[in-house]
């Protein structure tokens, strides 16, 4: 039977009126230093952001959590956050925040595949 490794995973957040505090899941970030993976599933419902805040441009908030996916993947153009090493970028990433974009505490877990663990986290929560 295969090992099972530790995990960290934090979800990621739109909250269009922080002073509200009312938000909706848009994705995860999963980090198995074991595996060596960090990995992220991001989807916006624009529905869902337009009911929550229908002044806000949804292009502006994809943007945002485009630079989120670049950052995970160590992208060149993710800048000098982009260069730090798979836990540092998930650390900083998870680290809080009281923008438009803000992400839950740390969880932890066990799993087999970490790339499975992402796809279930994903589907689970912002689904």
């Amino acid at each position: 039977m295969p090992e099972k490794n530790l995990f960290e995973y934090a979800v990621i957040r739109v909250v269009p009126r922080v002073e509200r505090e009312e938000f909706f899941n848009v994705g995860v970030i999963l980090s198995c230093p074991s595996q060596k993976f960090l990995g992220t599933r991001i989807y916006l419902d624009e529905q869902k952001l337009k009911a929550f805040a229908p002044n806000y441009e949804t292009e502006t908030v994809k943007k945002y959590l485009e630079i989120i996916q670049k950052i995970c993947a160590g992208a060149k153009e993710s800048g000098i956050i982009g260069q730090l090493t798979p836990r540092e970028r998930f650390y900083w990433l998870a680290a809080v925040r009281s923008t438009i974009i803000q992400t839950s505490p740390i969880h932890t877990g066990f799993c087999h595949n970490a790339e499975e663990m992402l796809e279930h986290l994903f589907e689970t929560i912002v689904c």
